[in-house]
């Protein structure tokens, strides 16, 4: 005895990137896609640098303040950067 079960309507839904599961898999995404999962890779990663500094925060000499300081800088001026370039547009 055999049932054969027909796909359920939610499995067979679009999910996660909003595109059909069932076309062709080398279908050619935009370079958009591209370049903010880069950025979201990049500032993620920078990011969990900021986690040993904010538990040590109290027993940090004045140089690894000054480092940190320098280090935020420059993730900021990234940050503006990817702004001013209209990375992060998604119009």
């Amino acid at each position: 005895m055999f049932v054969i079960q027909l796909p359920n309507v939610e499995k067979v839904s679009i999910y996660e990137c909003g595109s059909s599961p069932f076309t062709d898999s080398r279908n050619k995404f935009e370079v958009r896609f591209y370049i903010v999962a880069i950025l979201f890779i990049i500032f993620d990663l920078e990011i969990v640098f900021l986690f040993p500094w904010v538990i040590l925060l109290d027993s940090i000499t004045m140089i690894g303040f000054i480092s940190m300081i320098i280090f935020l800088f420059f993730l900021i001026i990234g940050f503006v950067y990817e702004r001013m370039k209209g990375a992060l547009d998604w119009i």
